[in-house]
């Protein structure tokens, strides 16, 4: 059975050139069931779409993306660009989701939030909602909790959050701060009452020298005047990366980004079914472990990897980080799984006590259709060492959880030194019809000679994946782009950033138009064209 599996996703890989010049037809059902019994490693092939090469943009008119023949995109709300409302757009774009469509006369509007992945800096982003508007000096030699990061000789105030865009018949029309006062905002996600989960990507504690212990979960609203600044102290206080939420259950299921001491978790609120601010009112955190293997290590995943899941009670979602020495993995570079003293934050601490799973690097999670979608950034072997390689430092994978069975199984994951077929994954969306888009976080690579940049990448039928468009973020595009007023890092000319991340993909109700984010130097896209050949 194996060997005709593995002969049929081939099948499927020699044809792709022939599908390239075809409409994608496949059934969705028919998608999704192949995801599932996927068999063998994951390949790069030909996409559907075709070949990518620069495409200029419709406003600076910059080869900023590459694309497929037929594709176009406009750029928008740049770091340090005026938003509507006054202010420069703050930068480091993350995480983003629509959260409304509607209809306004005889437009169509969409609004979006963006997270900014920014940590103490010179002001709060000036919005209606401010969590920690303290102004926090800390002397150097000063001590913080354990496991905490060290802001030593920081002197400044919470200057992550986010912002939210309107998008209206094909432009972008209005942008404004809708959170300040936070720390490290990098993912979040939509909830099925329109409105953002964004996440802080920190446990910092700052509540000794002026301002608030960090790690939290807030909820992020389309009229920012309504946004409350309340941190949902239930959902833990992790190294948040995303959320997505169940709308049949109002569950919402949580990644944690804590190299190789990573859980994954799930908030049971009280108040169902959901709506603006339920969440805040309270919930039980739970972890996940996997049913008759305690402590289960998904570090190191393969495609098919399958587990059953069952959810244990965390007493103390708020509980402090703590230091756990003789802890797998953590050993001195070049000892592969050698144990050594880890960083563990306190919900995780609790259920690694409980027998729970870990993952290396939790990342984006998306729902669709009774599934999540999970990424884990690094699961995997070290890349940079001759085998075995470090556990955990790997090039990534994506995980598919049935919410009914419970049963997580390992649909994609990037083969050791194959960084051609994905270059640790980060976040992850997907479209209404049912086709998987990941955004790349691991800088440039070199493949038969050539470099590649940050790229986002589409998965197949069969557990592959495809190059849909890639960073060309030259030296002489960005060098362009300072001349058009664009603020852009770096000196004269400025260094090519082919690496920087793609961020916060997600497409419009229709399906008709990708919103996608450049972290660096801080962009926010519209992407349009012939969707209909391939199964994004």
């Amino acid at each position: 059975m194996v060997a005709d599996i593995r002969k049929s996703r081939r099948s499927f890989i020699q044809s792709s050139a022939s599908i390239a010049a075809a409409p994608f037809v496949a059934s969705l059902a028919g998608l999704h069931a192949k995801h599932a019994h996927a068999a063998g490693p994951s390949a790069l092939v030909p996409s559907p779409y075709g070949p990518i090469a620069p495409v200029n943009d419709l406003v600076t008119g910059l080869p900023l993306l590459k694309l497929p023949k037929g594709f176009t995109y406009k750029s928008h709300g740049w770091t340090a660009d005026p938003m509507t409302t006054g202010g420069a757009t703050p930068g480091n774009h993350d995480g983003m989701a629509v959260i409304r469509s509607r209809r306004v006369g005889r437009s169509t509007e969409i609004t979006l939030v963006r997270n900014h992945e920014l940590g103490v800096g010179p002001a709060t982003i000036a919005a209606p909602a401010r969590y920690d508007i303290g102004n926090y000096v800390v002397p150097a030699g000063s001590t913080f909790p354990v496991g905490t990061p060290n802001l030593n000789g920081v002197n400044g105030f919470a200057a992550g959050g986010t912002t939210n865009l309107v998008f209206r018949d094909g432009n972008f029309v209005e942008s404004y701060p809708s959170l300040g006062g936070t720390l490290g905002n990098c993912a979040g996600g939509a909830t099925p009452w329109g409105t953002w989960l964004t996440c802080e990507e920190t446990v910092a504690n700052v509540s000794s020298f002026g301002g608030k212990k960090h790690g939290y979960v807030f909820e992020v609203r389309a009229d920012a005047a309504t946004t409350t600044g309340v941190p949902i102290i239930g959902m833990g206080r992790l190294v948040h990366e995303a959320v997505a939420v169940d709308p049949v259950t109002g569950i919402v299921y949580e990644t944690e980004d804590n190299r190789n001491a990573a859980g994954f978790y799930r908030y049971i609120p009280l108040v169902t079914p959901g709506g603006p601010g339920s969440l805040e009112q309270g919930g039980r955190l739970q972890a996940a472990r996997v049913i008759g293997m305690p402590n289960a290590d998904l570090i190191v995943a393969a495609v098919g990897d399958t587990y059953r899941l069952e959810w244990v009670d965390i007493a103390d979602p708020d509980a402090e980080p703590v230091l756990r020495s003789n802890f797998p993995d953590f050993g001195p570079s070049g000892s592969g799984p050698a144990p050594g003293t880890a960083a563990l934050t306190g919900p995780f601490a609790q259920a690694w006590d409980a027998g729970c799973l870990r993952m290396s690097r939790g990342e984006g999670i998306w729902y669709w259709n009774r599934k999540m979608y999970i990424v884990d950034t690094a699961t995997g072997l070290q890349n940079r060492q001759t085998p075995p390689g470090r556990r955990g430092q790997g090039d990534g994978a994506v995980w598919e959880l049935d919410l009914d069975s419970q049963q997580l199984t390992c649909i994609y994951a990037v083969p050791q030194f194959s960084s051609q077929v994905g270059n640790n994954p980060d976040n992850v969306t997907v479209s209404p019809k049912g086709g998987i888009l990941l955004c790349e976080d691991g800088g440039t690579f070199s493949f038969n000679g050539e470099t590649f940049g940050a790229r986002l990448t589409g998965l197949t039928a069969g557990g592959d994946a495809y190059a849909f468009c890639e960073n060309n973020e030259t030296s002489d595009v960005l060098a362009g782009a300072r001349a058009l007023g664009k603020f852009v890092n770096g000196g004269t000319p400025p260094p090519a950033q082919l690496g920087a991340e793609f961020a916060g993909a997600c497409f419009d109700p229709t399906g008709r138009v990708l919103f996608v984010n450049l972290y660096t130097p801080g962009t926010t896209f519209a992407i349009s064209g012939p969707w209909g050949a391939g199964p994004l």
